[in-house]
């Protein structure tokens, strides 16, 4: 079997297991999470990596929005072509969802940036809320939350109840590296919610931290040390 005969029966396999969750098979996608991953890559090129990431997979996530045809010209002559026909906003999840949103606007250059945070307390892993930048209701048609790591699920659920509480009616959540535990707890509390990643690991560790995951993405990507907060939410 060749490797891209193996990515399409383990997406076959996923989406069977997690109907919620698309993992990319994009080979571009596979070589960078590995980079993003390793222990050897430093922080100037994690940041690097992880904005390239972030574009690839909202490429994959934006493919079902809605377009609407439009007529314009070209140097040459008037031609007939779409235009994106829905409102988006962005909604890091502070912090290591900061790291994803520059690279997001590059490509949805329109959207509006709201932002949440929430952190996992490290003693009873429940997710704590501190933070939050939200209209009382949301006007946009897409709301897309962006976290890189998606571990007990708990951070992501909670920020997808208050983005249903101000009115979000179609949410999505890009990721870059999920474990099934956080993906099973986004199915039973969000089943609509669609989750895209890079990669789904393996399990969580005693201390709830993906694994083999990429370590604390927070401080890989800020360089601040040996934190764990952000290794899985």
């Amino acid at each position: 079997m060749t490797d891209q005969d193996q990515r399409a029966t383990d997406a076959i396999g996923q989406a069977q297991r997690f109907p919620n969750l698309h993992v990319s098979a994009h080979p571009l996608v596979q070589h960078k999470v590995t980079i993003l991953s390793d222990e050897r890559t430093d922080t100037t090129e994690f940041r690097r990596i992880l904005n390239e990431l972030t574009q690839l997979l909202v490429y994959e996530a934006t493919a079902d929005i809605p377009i609407r045809p439009m007529h314009y010209r070209t140097p040459l002559e008037p031609a007939d072509g779409h235009h994106i026909d829905a409102t988006v906003a962005l909604v890091p999840i502070l912090r290591a969802g900061l790291g994803m949103i520059d690279s997001a606007r590059e490509l949805l250059p329109n959207t509006r940036v709201y932002h949440i945070g929430i952190y996992r307390d490290e003693v009873s892993h429940l997710p704590v809320s501190y933070y939050h930048r939200l209209p009382d209701r949301l006007p946009d048609d897409l709301v897309i939350m962006l976290d890189p790591m998606l571990a007990t699920g708990g951070s992501a659920s909670a920020a997808a109840t208050e983005l249903k509480r101000r009115g979000a009616k179609w949410i999505k959540h890009v990721g870059i590296i999920a474990a099934p535990e956080g993906v099973q707890r986004m199915l039973e509390d969000h089943p609509e919610i669609r989750v895209y990643v890079a990669r789904l690991d393996r399990q969580l560790d005693e201390n709830a931290f993906i694994r083999p995951g990429l370590g604390d993405a927070g401080d890989r990507l800020f360089g601040t040390g040996d934190l764990a907060s952000d290794a899985g939410n």
